[in-house]
């Protein structure tokens, strides 16, 4: 099986679909699933209905009021407005539908929640913390911002779970018992990137790796899109962070003292002139539109500027840890392709040696194979003249009795089979092999039995070797950890088998090397199927994740724009309001009589004070 270069995996456009092999019946073989979920099904409820009428949705949180379980602790519900539906969530039920969605869906950028009160929060307010004004709106605008982007999104905005939240009279702890939640794996590296929901053999398999595990051959895109966005991230949680917050400051101070100053420019009008407390008056309530004026300001600036930058600072997190999640699954596909690799290799490896064995045993057969004796030379044929019993055709090592064959020599146990001197049958003296005029003898079978028993006893000792080395390899295929130890020269065939790895797990004998043998298959083809599961993981990732961070783009774009256009606004209102106190403090101070010593403005010919 052949299978792509995943390291500079190119993303197919929207008419192309890049295939690896066939793929399972319940694999997603879309290559750019991203566009193909966009399609809307059959509305499954009302308020799916309402989400795609055709106008652009609007999820509205009307409210924030206090609601109690029982005799239990006080905490906030918001009131949510979807059409003419309303219905209330707690903090924490944001929280979990936000986590469900991250795991249905987990090659998506999930849009994020504002964050839960700081143990400081508590420490300085207590038990007023849940009930801060400030932080109550802050979390009702960037909760309603949550569910406008859900809506809003091509993908998310079709999942039920996000229309149950949006429905009257749900209960939220049913609907976290039940399924597609309760059918979430616990990791979801081992379950596949398209549906988390459809877990299979092959995904379980796969190796759940480190976030730093490093690649061999990365991605250059997604190395640039992890490279920008962190630099995004420190951008907007260093300097702008520090110079917004500054500033914010700065107004909130400056309206706390414009508040002063009003007041005191009011009380000192009270002891002035009527001609001239007007005036002083006038200019006081100017001062207390500015005090007014700037309030707006802070609070403008905060909705329209820093809780945005505050968003994309998280945006920008969520984003980092959808990449480690790419990052893993291509980690899980080099892993399971050098798994793969290596026991293919090993398998080979013990091919080749169950291949030498096999050759071996052949070699070993047709040594020891009886000889039928020839025609010529039965002591019926009294035509074929015998030889002598005292010819001798050099074998005089052998005894012409049975039972009286010396034992082999040591060397002659370690010499190879191509090493073994096999002689020819037709060499041995016939002559012998009867005895002459007083009949048959035993010296022909003592000579062919004396040879196979030199042959048996070389060659048995090479097949054990070669017969434990293809056990070894068998047993490093199927993921054996043990190590098998070659015997020595005098070790039985007994002993080399109960040693044996492959006697170990499957027996002695043929049937061992069967049994290791469908073992080697069956961890092969399961990573084939493990890779191939990490192949389309991988594909279906990388297309996706590139297509939401180009949707996500452009939103920024967009919100960025927003952003700008917001603060200009609130800059402009401001000065506007403030011009048209000052306008009206002017008029009142220009009815008050100018000074004795200076002429009236605008007349340049009254003599001048000395």
């Amino acid at each position: 099986m052949d299978y792509p270069d995943i390291g500079n995996l190119r993303i197919s456009s929207d008419n192309e679909h890049d295939h690896t092999g066939p793929a399972p019946s319940n694999q997603d073989t879309r290559a750019g699933g991203y566009e193909s979920q966009q399609g809307h099904s059959e509305d499954c409820c009302a308020r799916a209905e309402w989400l795609h009428s055709g106008d652009e949705p609007e999820v509205i949180i009307t409210d924030a009021q206090k609601s109690s379980e029982g005799a239990g602790s006080v905490y906030i519900a918001y009131v949510i407005r979807s059409g003419n539906v309303e219905t209330r969530r707690r903090y924490s039920e944001f929280e979990s539908l936000r986590n469900s969605l991250s795991k249905l869906y987990p090659t998506l950028i999930i849009p994020p929640i504002p964050s839960k009160q700081t143990i400081g929060d508590y420490a300085i307010k207590q038990s007023k913390a849940k009930e801060d004004a400030n932080l109550i709106a802050r979390r009702r605008r960037m909760l309603q911002v949550f569910l406008n982007r859900i809506a809003r999104h091509p993908i998310l905005s079709n999942d039920h779970v996000f229309h149950r939240f949006l429905e009257r009279d749900v209960s939220w702890s049913e609907v976290l018992n039940s399924p597609p939640i309760t059918l979430l794996p616990k990791n979801i590296l081992k379950a596949p990137a398209h549906n988390p929901l459809e877990s299979s053999a092959a995904h379980d398999s796969l190796p759940v790796p480190s976030p730093s595990h490093p690649l061999r051959r990365p991605d250059q895109r997604f190395l640039d899109s992890e490279s920008f966005t962190q630099k995004f991230e420190a951008h907007l949680t260093g300097p702008l962070e520090k110079v917004t917050r500054r500033t914010s400051k700065r107004w909130a101070e400056y309206a706390h003292d414009t508040a002063e100053l009003g007041a005191a420019l009011n009380a000192l009008s009270l002891s002035l002139p009527p001609h001239e407390s007007d005036a002083v008056e006038r200019t006081g309530q100017a001062v207390d539109a500015a005090y007014v004026g700037a309030t707006k300001l802070v609070q403008s600036i905060e909705a329209g500027w820093t809780e945005p930058m505050r968003e994309y600072a998280m945006f920008a997190g969520i984003i980092r840890r959808l990449l480690v999640y790419r990052h893993q699954k291509h980690v899980q596909y080099e892993m399971t392709l050098e798994s793969l690799d290596s026991k293919r290799e090993t398998l080979d490896e013990y091919e080749r040696s169950e291949a030498e064995a096999q050759r071996l045993q052949s070699a070993l057969s047709a040594a020891t194979a009886p000889k039928r004796p020839s025609p010529s030379v039965t002591p019926n044929n009294l035509n074929v003249a015998l030889p002598s019993p005292k010819t001798n055709t050099g074998n005089e090592g052998l005894s012409p009795r049975p039972g009286a064959s010396p034992a082999p020599s040591a060397d002659s146990l370690t010499q190879s089979p191509t090493q073994l001197s096999i002689p020819d049958p037709d060499d041995f003296n016939t002559q012998s092999a009867w005895g002459g005029d007083d009949g048959p003898s035993w010296g022909q079978g003592a000579r062919s039995q004396a040879w196979a028993n030199r042959i048996s006893s070389g060659l048995s000792s090479t097949i054990e070797a070669a017969t434990n080395v293809a056990a070894n390899a068998a047993s490093s295929v199927t993921g054996s950890s043990s190590e098998a130890t070659l015997p020595a020269p005098s070790s039985g065939p007994s002993t080399s088998r109960a040693t044996s790895p492959m006697h170990k797990r499957g027996g002695s004998g043929p049937k061992g090397f069967l049994n290791a043998l469908s073992h080697s298959f069956q961890g092969i083809m399961d990573l084939e199927d493990a890779l191939f599961a990490a192949t389309q993981d991988l594909k279906y990732a990388s297309s996706t994740i590139q297509a939401d961070l180009d949707r996500f783009q452009r939103q920024k774009v967009a919100d960025i724009r927003d952003m700008c256009i917001a603060m200009a606004i609130a800059h402009r209102d401001w000065a506007k309001n403030n011009l048209e106190a000052w306008e009206e403090a002017k008029k009142e101070v220009a009815k008050i009589e100018p000074h004795p010593n200076h002429p009236p403005v605008g007349n340049p010919e009254a003599p001048k004070s000395p």
